[in-house]
C-alpha cells in the first residue's frame, strides 16, 4: 500500500477507489443466490441489504449479510487508517456510495445503513456503538426498522461530536443525510403510517 501510494501521489484517490470497491461487494445479492433463494432484487423491495434479505425468511442469511456489509465498511476505513485519518474516512465514506451504488449493478444497491455503521465503528467505536444501540432501541420499541436506522444515523453526528472529533461528525452527518435521502420513500410511509414492521413484506 505504501509502495502503490508512494508511485500515485496522494493517498486520497486510493482510498476513495478502495472504498468504493470495498463497499460495491453485493453480499445480499452473493448470500441469497448461494443459498438458492433466487434474485434479492425481484423478492420485497428489490433491495440488496440484509432487511430485503430477511424477506426470504432465512434469518441466517439476512445476520450474515448484515454482519457482512457493516464488516466491508469498517474494512474500508480500517485499511486506510494507517495511511492517515482523512484517508480512512474518505475511505469509509466511499464504501457506503459503492454499497449504495454498485457499478455492477447499474448502480442500484442497498441504502448504505448497515455499511455506515461499519463505518463508523471503525472510524469511532463509542460513535458507532451508540448508533447502533439506538437502533437497536428504536428496533425493538417500534418494530420498523427504516425508522430504527434514520434515528440511529441522525444522533451519530451529535454522538461523534460528544465522543470523536468534528471530522469524524462530518463525515456522520453527511452520511445521515445521505441515508434520509435513501429512505425517501420510506419517510413518506412512515408519515403516512403505512411504513411495514420488521417481519412484514412490502
Amino acid at each position: 500500500m505504501d509502495a502503490l501510494i508512494g508511485t500515485l501521489g496522494s493517498p486520497l484517490p486510493i482510498a476513495a477507489v478502495l472504498g468504493y470497491l470495498l463497499g460495491a461487494i453485493p453480499f445480499g445479492l452473493i448470500l441469497t443466490r448461494l443459498a438458492g433463494q433466487g434474485d434479492i432484487r425481484h423478492i420485497g423491495s428489490g433491495n440488496i441489504g440484509a432487511t430485503n434479505v430477511l424477506r426470504t425468511g432465512r434469518k441466517g442469511l439476512a445476520a450474515a449479510t448484515l454482519l457482512l456489509d457493516g464488516a466491508k465498511g469498517a474494512a474500508a476505513v480500517l485499511l486506510m487508517a494507517g495511511v492517515s485519518a482523512d484517508a480512512a474516512l474518505v475511505a469509509g465514506f466511499t464504501a457506503v456510495i459503492g454499497h449504495n451504488f454498485p457499478v455492477w449493478l447499474k448502480f442500484k444497491g442497498g441504502k448504505g445503513v448497515a455499511t455506515t455503521l461499519g463505518v463508523l465503528l471503525a472510524a469511532a467505536w463509542p460513535v458507532g456503538v451508540l448508533a447502533c444501540l439506538t437502533w437497536l432501541a428504536v428496533a425493538v420499541i417500534f418494530r420498523i426498522s427504516s425508522l430504527a436506522a434514520l434515528l440511529a444515523l441522525a444522533a451519530s453526528p451529535l454522538y461523534a461530536l460528544w465522543l470523536a472529533d468534528g471530522h469524524t461528525a462530518a463525515l456522520a452527518a453527511v452520511l445521515a443525510i445521505l441515508s434520509a435521502i435513501r429512505h425517501h420513500e420510506n419517510i413518506r410511509r412512515l408519515l403516512k403510517g403505512e411504513e411495514p414492521r420488521i417481519g412484514q413484506f412490502r
